[in-house]
């Protein structure tokens, strides 16, 4: 089963030769994959389902979309210090020990979920779009 979603994020990336040096943001589209197998406990409200999509979505939004939607990640490296000056417009920030780079942040959101969905759920795939044809993916498959 599949869950879409979307949040937005800014980054830059320290020390990159490109345009990708300067601040700029991303409108994020994230599919989360996971599988297992129903619940078959005729007792229970939710057989038949691996996991209710609405636990799921809570999930990910606990731990990624409300944590880091319209906000700033920066490497920690960064000299970030007059940007912190500016509360009014810098108060959602998330500073990392990686590049912000679309395939680290999606390694990083797997180890989140990992760790947060329940052990009958298996994280299967990520999938986040930086563009409409650019994209990250992490694969359970290629992380055992």
């Amino acid at each position: 089963m599949t869950k879409i979603f979307r949040f937005e994020m800014a980054h830059a990336l320290l020390g990159y030769d490109g345009l990708c040096k300067n601040m700029h943001g991303h409108s994020y589209i994230m599919n989360v994959t996971v599988s297992g197998e129903p619940i078959t406990d005729q007792e229970d409200i939710k057989e038949g389902m691996v996991i209710d999509f609405g636990d799921l979505k809570r999930v990910v939004k606990e731990y990624i979309v409300d944590v880091y939607d319209h906000s700033v990640v920066l490497n920690k490296k960064a000299p970030v210090e007059q940007l912190l000056l500016l509360d009014e417009m810098f108060d959602r920030h998330h500073f990392t020990s990686f590049q912000p780079t679309a395939e680290n942040m999606v390694i990083y959101f797997a180890e989140l979920l990992n760790r947060e969905l329940p052990n009958t759920v298996k994280l299967e795939s990520i999938v986040l779009y930086e563009t409409a044809n650019s994209y990250a993916e992490w694969l359970a498959a290629d992380n055992q």
